[in-house]
């Protein structure tokens, strides 16, 4: 490849000019001895400066020519390897590639599973409530068929059979209504009315509603201590009461004969948590991570033979959840259970 540089230009024109120099002298020195031939001087003097003129030109030109063409060739050269890398993927490039195919893989079997989880949920949901309801509506078909088939004209056991329709309805009525809540609050349908609300009087409201079901089972409600002053909240005093009605519910129900049930509160710096202990009959471990889900049932006869649907911790998670709260639970079999819920101080 021709490198030359600047500095061999100057060596070419450094040549022509001696060169130029050098017939200058002879001519000089011929013009001295020969002072009358100006014909021979002139041509002389012409055909030196026209060589001159022309091998300066070709100089130059040859070595522009070469710096363009070098600069020529660096250039292609650079295209055709940007080009060649364009075609050839890096071994980085394939890579990437392959992590893409694999992400794009692993979110594909997520979204699979989530679409398999969805609609197992939803045939495990209609299932549960097909049999929820399917109970209460055979047991009221069998008491309006034993009173239509003569037992309405007798005493000794009409108005048994009435009252025991009427439980079955009031099953079903709770039932819809809990399904309604929960399809509210999941359909975001459910708009919470936070308010600054004294909970140590939303739980002695509740405490009232409850007392002659809890009198029944000799069960005691009661406070830890004595709460004078308030402790303000914020929250939806219908929700939450709703979330202590059904705990309470619950610790009534599964709470051993005259034993008791137990509120505390803890000043967690910028929450209230709020504590629900019995001494009932408690949860094994196993059933603690599914006790929220709908229909769960600790034992398939547990809360069907206490009249509960199955959805009473569904929708305390729910109101909790939608409080932007947590909610938790600890139970030892045979010794009790404590579910405990935060608040917002207010």
């Amino acid at each position: 490849m021709n490198t030359e540089s600047p500095r061999d230009l100057a060596g070419y024109i450094a040549l022509v000019s001696s060169v130029i120099v050098g017939l200058f002298s002879v001519v000089s020195n011929w013009i001295t001895e020969a002072p009358t031939n100006w014909i021979t001087l002139l041509l002389t003097v012409i055909f030196a400066a026209v060589s001159s003129f022309f091998i300066s030109k070709y100089l130059i030109e040859k070595f522009i020519h070469d710096k363009v063409k070098l600069i020529y060739k660096t250039i292609h050269r650079s295209k055709q390897q940007k080009e060649t890398e364009a075609k050839v993927p890096s071994e980085n490039m394939l890579n990437t590639v392959k992590k893409d195919v694999e992400k794009w893989g692993e979110e594909n079997d997520k979204a699979l599973e989530k679409l398999q989880l969805k609609e197992d949920f939803s045939r495990e949901f209609i299932g549960n409530v097909s049999h929820e309801l399917k109970t209460p509506i055979f047991n009221i078909q069998g008491y309006v068929l034993t009173l239509l088939e003569g037992g309405l004209e007798d005493k000794s056991i009409n108005r048994k059979y009435l009252e025991r329709a009427e439980k079955s309805i009031d099953r079903m009525i709770t039932l819809v209504e809990d399904l309604d809540t929960i399809t509210q609050i999941e359909s975001k349908q459910l708009h919470l009315n936070s308010q600054k609300e004294n909970i140590v009087q939303i739980v002695k409201d509740v405490y009232e509603l409850m007392e002659n079901r809890a009198a029944k089972r000799g069960i005691k409600l009661r406070f830890n201590m004595d709460y004078d002053s308030p402790i303000f909240v914020s929250c939806d005093k219908k929700r939450i009461s709703q979330v202590l009605t059904n705990l309470i519910v619950n610790s009534i129900k599964y709470g051993k004969e005259d034993g008791s049930t137990e509120i505390r509160f803890y000043d967690m710096d910028a929450t209230v948590l709020v504590e629900i202990s019995d001494d009932g009959l408690g949860i094994k471990p196993a059933h603690l991570p599914r006790l929220f889900e709908r229909f769960y049932r600790v034992e398939e006869s547990r809360s069907r033979d206490k009249g509960g649907t199955g959805l009473g911790l569904a929708i305390v998670k729910h109101i909790i959840d939608a409080h932007q709260q947590t909610i938790n639970v600890r139970s030892t079999a045979n010794v009790g259970s404590t579910f405990s819920f935060t608040l917002a101080k207010s």
